[in-house]
Order: structure tokens, then C-alpha cells, then sequence
């Protein structure tokens, strides 16, 4: 059995008084891709950005590759940070630096190498996700698809163990949505990372999730094996996946109305 690279284990975050996650308990396994998916405000956000030690838990353990985060100093902390990497929703490229200069930054930051070799790695992540001719590029100058796959390029810049990705097709359209998913897929075979995605997405979902986490309302409705968790007859679940078709029956039901056409009856 793969090994158990990420433990959540009853976490809680407040807000003020309002409690956003209530004992949330989760469990990822070595080269596996798992989903945090749930509508919005149901606190998938929250559960990452706690996982990643960017707000404060009020209760509860983090376990990441094998090490509790709560228990470790400034410098430990650092240190087990550079072990992963994170896609965040809008890229976060630095707009007055070539996309070359953003992959460099945690090569400089983090590693002693002379330029040259930083150079060459900077070449060699931006060929693993299909952007060399965009290295002397600004943020201005690329397409959202193009941000994405750059900040993805600084994510794997220190060759992480586990990559966090929060809302990765968000603004994308359907192809370029579909590009990224078969990159994140690729990227976890060949390079055996874990891979945490937060999504809504369910064309994202369906593509590449190994299992699932599904949180709603504060707490976790489901957690599992993707297939096995669409098949419990969870309403939430099986309410969420449906939106799928609902949203294609209002397409289909579009494209009759503009041509003047009316949707056939049942038994016609």
C-alpha cells in the first residue's frame, strides 16, 4: 500500500465566530491525485490553505510527509515547504519579471547553484510543461492557459514531492481547461509526485481524480476512491456530479429554441 503522505486529522477553522471547517479528517497517499471539491463557500479553500499553513487552525493535526506542521519550527517549516509545491488560482506571476526570471525565483531563493545551472533548469521546467518559447516572455504577453502552465513551471521548480493546485482551470476555457488536465496527469507519472487539486470543475474532475473529498457545510459529506464515492447514492454527491447534465440539457435545450426547433416529446 502506497505510503500516506498527507494527514488531516479534525480540523477546525474559525473565522471570527463562524466556523468554516468542523473536524475535517483526510488522507492522501503517495503518487495518488486527490480532488477537494464541494460548491462554493463550503470550505474546500479553507481546507487547503490550512493544509498549507496559510491561515491558523483553531484545532486539529496536519501530518506532511510524515512530519507534524504544527510541531515544527520557523526554519523545520521552511525547509519541509520546499518539499512541495503550489499552483495558485491566478498564477501569481510577478508581472515585472520574464517568465524565466518567475521560474527562477525559488531556484535563487533556495538553492546555491551558479547561473548557468540555474538557467538550464529554468529551460528544462518551462520544456515540461510545453512553454519554451515563452521564457523571455512578461505575465501581460500570455494567455490565461500560458499563466497557468508558468506558475506550474515555478511550482516544480524545486522538484516537489506534492504539488497543490487551488482552482487550476478556473478562467480557462473547455480545450485549454482539458490541455492542463492532461499536463497535470503527465507531470504526475512522469515526474511520481502527489498531486492535492481543489476544483469545482467537473469536467477536471472526472479526468483526472484518483479520489475525492467532498466537503460541505464544514464537514466531509464523502471521502474515497473516485468510483466508490459516486456510487454510495450520497444526494450531495450525486447532486453535484448532475449539474453536468442539467447544464448540457439547458445547451441542447438553447440550440433547439435558436433554431426553432422544440425538444421531442417522450414516445415521439
Amino acid at each position: 500500500m502506497n505510503e500516506v503522505i498527507l494527514q488531516v486529522r479534525g480540523m477546525i477553522v474559525r473565522y471570527g465566530a463562524r466556523t468554516i471547517l468542523d473536524g475535517v479528517d483526510m488522507t492522501v497517499r503517495q503518487g495518488e491525485i486527490r480532488v477537494i471539491l464541494g460548491g462554493s463557500g463550503s470550505g474546500k479553500s479553507t481546507l487547503l490553505k490550512g493544509i498549507l499553513g496559510l491561515t491558523d487552525i483553531a484545532g486539529g493535526q496536519v501530518s506532511l510527509l510524515g512530519q507534524e506542521l504544527t510541531k515544527l519550527g520557523e526554519k523545520e517549516r521552511g525547509a519541509l515547504m520546499q518539499r512541495i509545491g503550489v499552483l495558485f488560482q491566478n498564477g501569481a506571476l510577478f508581472g515585472s519579471l520574464t517568465v524565466g526570471e518567475n521560474v527562477a525565483l525559488p531556484l535563487r531563493e533556495h538553492r546555491r547553484l551558479p547561473e548557468g545551472a540555474i538557467a538550464e533548469l529554468v529551460r528544462l521546467k518551462l520544456a515540461q510543461v510545453d512553454l519554451s518559447h515563452a521564457e523571455n516572455l512578461y505575465p501581460s504577453e500570455l494567455s490565461g492557459g500560458m499563466k497557468k502552465r508558468a506558475g506550474l513551471a515555478r511550482a516544480l521548480a524545486l522538484d516537489p514531492e506534492v504539488l497543490f493546485c487551488d482552482e487550476p482551470s478556473a478562467g480557462l476555457d473547455p480545450l485549454t481547461s482539458a490541455e492542463l488536465d492532461a499536463l497535470l496527469l503527465s507531470l504526475r507519472d512522469r515526474l511520481k509526485m502527489t498531486v492535492v487539486i481543489v476544483t469545482h470543475e467537473l469536467a477536471s474532475i472526472e479526468a483526472v481524480a484518483d479520489s475525492l473529498i467532498m466537503v460541505g457545510g464544514g464537514k466531509v459529506i464523502a471521502e474515497g476512491p473516485m468510483q466508490d464515492v459516486r456510487s454510495r447514492g450520497i444526494v450531495a454527491v450525486d447532486e453535484f456530479f448532475a449539474r453536468k447534465t442539467k447544464s448540457m440539457a439547458r445547451q441542447d435545450t438553447s440550440v433547439a429554441t435558436l433554431f426553432g426547433l422544440e425538444t421531442a416529446k417522450e414516445g415521439v
